[in-house]
């Protein structure tokens, strides 16, 4: 009798352990070897958008659809993200600018290559509603950074789904006003 081949699951890929990257600054922004930066136009306004960045982590799974969860740490001066696909990042919040910035730098993170990363959301107003320009600031190898560089168009699509996925957590939509014909 012919034995039935075994069916096994599919084998995702295994991650690394935790490891702690360099610990830039501020300044990064600017300088690092890899710098992906992508800006989108929102109806809210810039308290509205700094208030779900910056205070409100624990609802980010809410819009970004590439976080499972969001979680503040040591009182507000970090936190620790877990995305799709098993990547986590332990981050400490190097700037809170109310209404216009919120930058985090990655201090751990089980993502393979990356040496250094820090992520940047600056606001400002346009009319009633905001400017968002996100900056995803890194380094690694030579070989992590061409990925990163090839992985732009798609984590610029992520960057725009949140963000009208923001906008409409944000802006709930508006039932016509009587007689406008809407």
């Amino acid at each position: 009798m012919a034995r039935r081949p075994t069916l096994r699951p599919a084998r995702r890929p295994t991650l690394r352990p935790a490891r702690r990257l360099e610990l830039v600054e501020l300044g990064f922004v600017s300088t690092a070897p890899v710098r992906l930066v992508f800006t989108a136009e929102l109806a809210a306004p810039p308290s509205a958008v700094h208030r779900s960045l910056a205070e409100e982590v624990g609802s980010w799974p809410s819009w970004f659809r590439a976080v499972v969860s969001a979680t503040p740490t040591g009182g507000g001066t970090g936190r620790t993200v877990r995305l799709r696909g098993g990547v986590f990042f332990q981050e400490t919040i190097m700037s809170r600018e109310s209404d216009t910035r919120y930058a985090y730098r990655v201090d751990e993170t089980n993502a393979p290559a990356v040496r250094a990363m820090l992520e940047e959301w600056v606001l400002s107003p346009v009319g009633s509603g905001t400017r968002v320009r996100w900056t995803m600031a890194a380094d690694g190898p030579s070989a992590f950074r061409t990925a990163m560089r090839l992985a732009r168009p798609g984590v610029g699509l992520s960057f725009r789904d949140a963000m009208r996925r923001l906008d409409r957590r944000l802006i709930p939509a508006r039932h016509p006003s009587p007689g406008t014909g809407r």
